[in-house]
């Protein structure tokens, strides 16, 4: 299983995966219940940047750099993702919502990136599933409905980067970049990559 996690010492990377996924929730759950106005936007874009600002992804002050780069690298991987959001929000909504519904929309990408650069998949794993033991004595598997929710939260970076790989491929060949000539090579890409997910998961007996 691919992530994007970072070895470090950060107070994020310390922090239990639990406790650590509950915070986040909570963050975008609570941007997400902000009302649609540019003083929301701005509160979700600072959320987003603060939270690359202190996750300790390098020490001392290279810390914030290597978190704002961090942060560029995301943003820049989903971009397609927040312009398709900001043209149909402007089309249906209006600009004032359509900018803070972007930007809701964009922390929430980037926070969860910044949970996969800073917990591993395995203590993730472990979190997600403790929290639906519960939902054992109903019947339902806990573990697949936690392997799913990480496979979930993985792939958003990682289709991020696999987005940026089929772009400096076309650039390498010369080809026209337009959204018509990006599309087919990235679901191509994209398929293929869940394919061999689903056999590595097949490979360790999940069925």
């Amino acid at each position: 299983m691919l992530t994007l996690y970072k070895p470090g010492n950060g107070w994020l990377h310390r922090m239990p995966a639990g406790r650590k996924l509950l915070l986040i929730v909570v963050v975008v759950l609570a941007v997400s219940l902000l009302p649609s106005t540019y003083w929301a936007a701005g509160v979700a874009a600072a959320t987003a940047i603060l939270g690359y600002l202190v996750a300790g992804l390098g020490p001392g002050f290279a810390g914030l750099s290597a978190g704002l780069k961090e942060l560029w690298n995301q943003v820049y991987g989903v971009r397609w993702v927040i312009a398709i959001t900001l043209i149909s929000q402007l089309i249906f909504m209006g600009p004032e919502p359509a900018v803070a519904n972007t930007a809701r929309v964009t922390s929430a990408i980037v926070l969860a990136a910044l949970l996969a650069l800073t917990t591993r998949v395995t203590a993730l794993l472990d979190a997600i599933e403790r929290g639906l033991r519960p939902l054992d004595r109903v019947g339902i598997d806990s573990q697949r409905i936690a392997l799913l929710l990480t496979v979930t939260i993985s792939i958003i970076p990682v289709l991020a980067g696999k987005a940026n790989e089929v772009r400096d491929a076309q650039r390498a060949r010369g080809a026209r970049m337009s959204p018509r000539t990006f599309v087919v090579p990235f679901l191509i890409v994209a398929l293929k990559h869940a394919d061999e997910l689903g056999d590595a998961l097949t490979a360790r007996g999940v069925r």
